[in-house]
């Protein structure tokens, strides 16, 4: 979880369109038809031998519920730098520890709509990492994950998109042309 006050509550950071901050809104309220532009940020794990790390969401997600997508994605709590939010995701939902977290595609920016109507808008940087140990994931966030060849997730994202999450779909073609 972002780190929560205390009141228990978690903020997400609010972006103006130049991704500079300009506000903090509680991250249980901000996911709705009209979510503003907030921080965010997506990682790719990886094992020794290659392979990328992909879960399916919880089915008790508010967004994409039950969906496969990439490794783990976040928010960084108001002033947490993302590697650090990045380490701390991978952490607290795949019970992961990481090394070589590296930036891949700094500057990625989407927004998807779910068939519940619920709107994802946020400035996104992508991230690689490599896994260290095995996988224990928290339920509440993860159903199931699978290791897969990369070239295998390429193909999906491409031939069968309705598979991944929305996010996964746009940027795994951007990560592997790089």
């Amino acid at each position: 979880m972002i780190r929560p006050t205390a009141t228990g509550r978690e903020f997400v950071v609010l972006l103006d369109d130049d991704h500079r901050p300009v506000g903090t809104a509680d991250k249980a309220e901000v996911h709705t038809a009209h979510t503003p532009l907030h921080l965010a940020f997506s990682c790719y794990v990886r094992d020794g031998a290659g392979r990328v790390l992909l879960t399916r969401r919880a089915l008790g997600k508010t967004t994409w519920p039950g969906v496969w997508t990439n490794s783990c994605c976040g928010h960084p709590a108001p002033g947490e730098g993302l590697e650090a939010a990045v380490r701390r995701r991978a952490e607290q939902e795949l019970g992961l520890s990481l090394s070589e977290v590296r930036p891949a595609l700094p500057d990625f920016r989407y927004r998807a709509v779910s068939a519940e109507g619920l709107v994802e808008n946020e400035f996104c940087p992508v991230f690689w990492a490599r896994a260290e140990g095995v996988p224990e994931p928290d339920p509440a966030e993860v159903a199931e994950y699978a290791w897969a060849e990369w070239e295998d997730l390429v193909a999906v994202a491409a031939r069968t998109p309705w598979l991944l999450s929305p996010w996964a779909v746009e940027q795994v073609p951007l990560l592997d042309r790089l």
